[in-house]
């Protein structure tokens, strides 16, 4: 749910990206701070750890303009994708407005994808949230892999795995090489953006 601040007429969003541990969340935040530097405040906080690249969140404030004369920032957030690390995930996902899903594009990581988005939907269950209605994109990522002989599952087997339900905007990309990354954010913003000027109308 997205903060108001009347006081200071300032609506902070979260967008939380998630996925299977490895699977390039951290990557897509690190393109998006590197190339969009100069609508971002402040620095990106990485927590690296022995097992799982982001242990906590990565912060990444973006100033998106007024939403009826409120200036709305934007707050991006990586969860770790190990299991073990499972409170981690529900607690960086209180408060969350949008979700970017990241699965990995390899064979060998199919499984994962599809326990790191069970675990999505049963941590957003949790919190009263439904998966089904909560701003939501997916991205199939490191298309690229393709280029070097890695056996890669098509785009076609993947949207049946993790969108046939769910029927969500979804893009391929290389976060490593940048290709989709903003793609698949702006779509998330655009969605995020939309539910909450429902909830600024529901709410007056």
């Amino acid at each position: 749910m997205a903060n108001f601040n009347l006081k200071q007429r300032v609506i902070e969003c979260k967008i939380v990206y998630y996925g299977p541990g490895r699977g390039g969340k951290t990557t897509n935040l690190e393109y998006v701070f590197k190339a969009f530097r100069k609508y971002t405040s402040g620095d990106m906080v990485s927590i690296d750890t022995k097992g799982d690249r982001t242990l906590f969140f990565d912060f990444l404030p973006m100033g998106l303009g007024k939403i009826r004369g409120c200036d709305v920032m934007l707050q991006l957030y990586t969860v770790p994708g190990q299991q073990k690390y499972s409170s981690t995930r529900k607690m960086v996902l209180k408060g969350v407005d949008g979700v970017v899903f990241v699965a990995d594009s390899l064979e060998v990581r199919r499984k994962a994808n599809l326990l790191s988005l069970k675990d999505l939907q049963q941590n957003l269950k949790e919190m009263n949230l439904s998966i089904f209605k909560l701003p939501l994109v997916v991205q199939y990522n490191k298309r690229d892999l393709a280029e070097e002989g890695m056996p890669i599952m098509s785009e076609e087997q993947m949207e049946q795995d993790l969108n046939s339900k769910l029927k969500v905007p979804s893009f391929t990309a290389s976060a490593l090489k940048g290709d989709g990354v903003w793609p698949t954010l702006k779509e998330c913003i655009k969605l995020t953006m939309i539910n909450l000027n429902k909830e600024l109308k529901w709410a007056g």
